[in-house]
């Protein structure tokens, strides 16, 4: 089976509520996470996971925060020898606006999306502000958007989208071969503490910490759980680890 190689950008950042991440866990703790795009390196096709922010606020303070270089679309790319308009296959997570407010530049990209994301970025609940139509009104109007029903699906070979509701109804993660095992990109936005937590979780019998923004906190929990099971490197959303990094895999 062909292999991947994954290459963290760091597309911006957000400075909230630790608790936004860690439900029950860490309120009022300021956090700052990268919001990341992904560069997902094979053997023909150009693919990214997600676009990221399209004007991130590049300072020192938030980059000592993460750890890492904040980069505009266009740089991120350039670092791998790539514009915008190379990209073959965008495929998201979901798409809450920090996920998705470059995509208008992949123009001739192919994006992959849960119908159930399509539903709620058009006629979003009052409480889901992050959905805003405007960053994807372009791709749709070109015919860009290919619509995801199935619970799992082979978008090309090693790399698999599969449904995960816990964050959003249409929330996908993303499934890489690659030399170094299965890799797999949540669908839901979380750290890597909400993996692994802190004794002080895993003494009250919790393998995991759900996102602190949710659709079912039930159903968020056991999905971690068996994305933990299945995963041999687990990249959570938003881990500030990665923003060191520039390859996995």
């Amino acid at each position: 089976m062909a292999t991947w190689k994954i290459h963290p950008m760091v597309m911006g950042t957000k400075v909230f509520d630790k608790g936004m991440m860690t439900y029950q866990h860490d309120y009022g703790k300021p956090y700052t996470i990268p919001l990341y795009s992904w560069y997902i390196e094979g053997p023909d096709k150009k693919i990214l996971v997600d676009t990221g922010e399209m004007h991130p606020i590049q300072s020192e303070d938030r980059e000592q925060a993460i750890g890492g270089k904040i980069m505009t679309f266009e740089d991120g790319l350039a670092k791998w020898g790539l514009k915008p308009e190379d990209i073959d296959i965008v495929l998201h997570t979901h798409l809450h606006n920090d996920h998705c407010e470059n995509d208008y530049k992949c123009s001739n990209a192919t994006f992959y999306v849960h119908q159930a994301e399509m539903e709620h970025v058009t006629d979003p609940h009052p409480l889901d502000f992050r959905y805003l139509e405007d960053f994807i009104y372009e791709i749709r109007d070109a015919g860009q958007i290919r619509t995801i029903t199935d619970n799992k699906v082979e978008i090309v070979p090693g790399i698999e989208m599969v449904h995960t509701p816990a964050h959003t109804p249409g929330g996908m993660s993303i499934i890489i071969n690659t030399s170094e095992g299965k890799a797999i990109i949540t669908g839901f936005c979380c750290l890597k503490e909400n993996f692994f937590p802190p004794p002080s979780i895993t003494g009250m019998e919790m393998e995991v910490i759900p996102p602190g923004t949710h659709v079912n906190v039930y159903d968020a929990y056991d999905i971690m759980v068996t994305i933990k099971e299945e995963a041999d490197i687990l990249i959570p959303l938003h881990e500030p680890e990665f923003a060191s990094v520039d390859t996995i895999g």
